[in-house]
Order: structure tokens, then C-alpha cells, then sequence
């Protein structure tokens, strides 16, 4: 399976809001996305030298993966390109901070590389969180959640045709590199130089394509703005729901549960 299948796959997988995993409780989407964005905040809160009580955090994420039995390595897909960039983004830490923090082993730890590896937590866990979210509640009623919160109509639209219409443009790729491996058999992806003309190409069809799909929308009756199915209503567990999970995130931001739990042991 080459990557433009495994992104079709993905994302028919977390448009999907009848997924399987969004089943399981009967919730309000208002209720996870409230609770999704309280993490995220909470885990940007922390200091940049507070590594051992960062780590805590994992509990939130890694409870979702258990209960709704998420696959682990297509939430890894979507982790390894925020590694890179948060490492990218911190890489001048251990460069311009060399004070010793610890020595382990003969091993020198510096306080840029605590701040560089914090840094990557905290990206890897905010991309962990929005990852749960969306397999378990599904782009639609994410953006109805988000509309119930009063954010702008314009930006709740523009993210769901981002998110609906991105498989326009992956069909678009499929084709294009299914008829540039038609005229160059046995050749190994795209050569070097056809790089710029291919992505001419892409741009000028996905136009075209836009046209097409802006036409086939004002046909439908498209007059600016996407009406959402309101899901059942379960008030009084979402409640309990955000109660509980905001009381079990402040616990993991105040106390270094994992620092408690090993000088118990």
C-alpha cells in the first residue's frame, strides 16, 4: 500500500462519524472536544523544564487507546511529522542552554536538551489528544460541537471542506502518479526534475476540480452554510463526563503522579 492508499484510508476512517469508536457511551460531542481542548491547554501549561510531571499526561490519550481500542501505529503515523518539527523547532536548546541539569550513567543531560525533549512531548501529546478525538467523534460533529461553542461560521466551514475535499486532491495524486508510472515502467517514483511540472499540473486540476465542486454545491442549494444532524442528547453523563475528566486532568497537572507512584514503590 503506497502512501496516497494509506492517507484515503485515514481519512475515510476519521470522517466517518458513525465510526464504531464514537458509539461507546452515548456523549455529547461538545462534551469530548471541551475536554480535548482542556488537556491540550493544560499540557502547554506546563514549565519547559517539567518533564517528569508532563509525562503524567500520558493517562488521558492512553485510557481513550485502551477503551476504544485505537490502533496504535496509525496514531504513530500521525505523530512522527510533529517529532520532527517540534525537534526542528528546539533544536537550538541544547545548543544555547549547556547547563549541566543531571548526569546519569556518564551521560550529561543539559537543560536545552530537557527543554528540547519537553517541547517534543508537548506536540506529540496535543497531536495524540486531536488524534482521539477525531476517530472517536467524527469531523462532522466536531464542527457542529465547534458551532455550539459560537465559533465563526466561516472557519467552521472552511475546516470541513479542508477536511471533506482533501480526497479530492489525494484522487488527484493517485491518478497523476498512476499515468506517470503508465509511461515510465520500472522507474522508481518521480524523477527529480519532473518534480515541478508535476506540481503545476496538481494545482491547475485541483482548480478545475474546485470549480466542479463549487458548481455541484450552489446546485444542491449550498448558500454558506453546512447544516449538521444534531446527535442524541445525553445532558447529564456529558456533564459527568467533563466533570470527572477535568477533575482527573488537574489531579495529572498539580501532582507528579508517576514521581508518587515510584517512591511508594
Amino acid at each position: 500500500m503506497n502512501n496516497t492508499d494509506q492517507a484515503s484510508r485515514d481519512i475515510h476512517r476519521s470522517d466517518n462519524a458513525d465510526h464504531p469508536h464514537g458509539k461507546r457511551g452515548g456523549l455529547h460531542p461538545i462534551s469530548r472536544v471541551i475536554v480535548t481542548f482542556f488537556y491540550i491547554l493544560v499540557v502547554v501549561s506546563f514549565p519547559v523544564y517539567d518533564l517528569m510531571g508532563l509525562v503524567s499526561m500520558i493517562l488521558y490519550p492512553l485510557v481513550y487507546i485502551l477503551w476504544h481500542e485505537i490502533s496504535v501505529p496509525a496514531m504513530l503515523r500521525r505523530v512522527w511529522p510533529v517529532l520532527l518539527l517540534t525537534a526542528a523547532a528546539g533544536v537550538a536548546g541544547p545548543v544555547m542552554n549547556r547547563e549541566v541539569c543531571v548526569t546519569l550513567g556518564g551521560i550529561t543531560v543539559t537543560y536545552g536538551m530537557l527543554s528540547m525533549a519537553t517541547l517534543m512531548i508537548k506536540g506529540i501529546f496535543c497531536v495524540m489528544a486531536s488524534y482521539v478525538l477525531s476517530v472517536t467523534v467524527g469531523i462532522g460533529q466536531i464542527c457542529h460541537a465547534l458551532r455550539l461553542l459560537h465559533v465563526p461560521q466561516e472557519i467552521v466551514i472552511v475546516v470541513m471542506l479542508m477536511h471533506r475535499y482533501l480526497m479530492v486532491l489525494i484522487k488527484e495524486v493517485e491518478r497523476m502518479q498512476l499515468a506517470y508510472r503508465l509511461r515510465a515502467p520500472g522507474q522508481k517514483g518521480l524523477r527529480f526534475r519532473t518534480w515541478g511540472s508535476f506540481v503545476g499540473l496538481l494545482l491547475l486540476r485541483s482548480m478545475d476540480r474546485a470549480e466542479e465542486v463549487y458548481e455541484s454545491m450552489k446546485l444542491r442549494g449550498f448558500h454558506g452554510g453546512i447544516p449538521v444532524s444534531s446527535p442524541g442528547r445525553n445532558t447529564g453523563l456529558s456533564i459527568v463526563y467533563v466533570l470527572l475528566w477535568g477533575i482527573f486532568i488537574l489531579l495529572l497537572r498539580l501532582f507528579p503522579v508517576f514521581q508518587m507512584v515510584g517512591s511508594l514503590l
